[in-house]
């Protein structure tokens, strides 16, 4: 909320200071940039069948990710200021971890069927793979980061990078 109410304020002292055109051309621009995420968000989702786990961001037709490549699926939590937010994840063979568009529960977006359809993709992923080639992968650093510490932490390098080119152009 806080974010918004900035971005609000900062429109207001724009447009306030705007000539026509310019405020035209940035709201139009601000416009298309809000429906290409709301059509992105809209396409945005998992599919589950015979082949394996479907990942679609939106464009394209999206990646499958075959059931013999996955080797762990499990759900994250993370805390935040609203509340704890549930994110279904695969594990691939090479260790790389994918979320699961539109298999995410939280306060802010609440989807009521999330166990049931977790426990949907887990019943295909042990009906699809042999037992053998299901493992646990070890915890990383970046599973302990929660998105508050990564946007303070991002806050403070673009604020010292800011900071640097300032002086060096003095």
């Amino acid at each position: 909320m806080p974010v918004l109410l900035i971005c609000v304020l900062q429109g207001v002292f724009f447009f306030r200071d705007a000539d026509m055109v310019t405020a035209s051309c940035v709201s139009g621009a601000l416009l298309v940039l809000w429906g290409v995420s709301f059509f992105l968000v809209r396409r945005s989702g998992t599919t589950v069948g015979a082949d394996g786990i479907t990942i679609s961001w939106g464009m394209g037709r999206g990646r499958t990710h075959p059931w013999n490549q996955i080797r762990w699926i499990d759900v994250r939590e993370t805390r935040t200021n609203s509340g704890t937010v549930r994110t279904a994840r695969i594990t691939l063979t090479g260790g790389q971890r994918r979320s699961l568009p539109a298999l995410s529960h939280s306060n802010l977006y609440p989807l009521p069927d999330f166990d049931t359809d977790v426990q949907q993709v887990l019943n295909w992923w042990e009906l699809s793979t042999d037992p053998t080639m299901r493992f646990q992968p070890p915890k990383r650093p970046l599973d302990r980061i929660t998105p508050q510490a990564l946007g303070v932490v991002l806050g403070l390098v673009t604020t010292a990078v800011i900071v640097l080119v300032v002086l060096a152009q003095n």
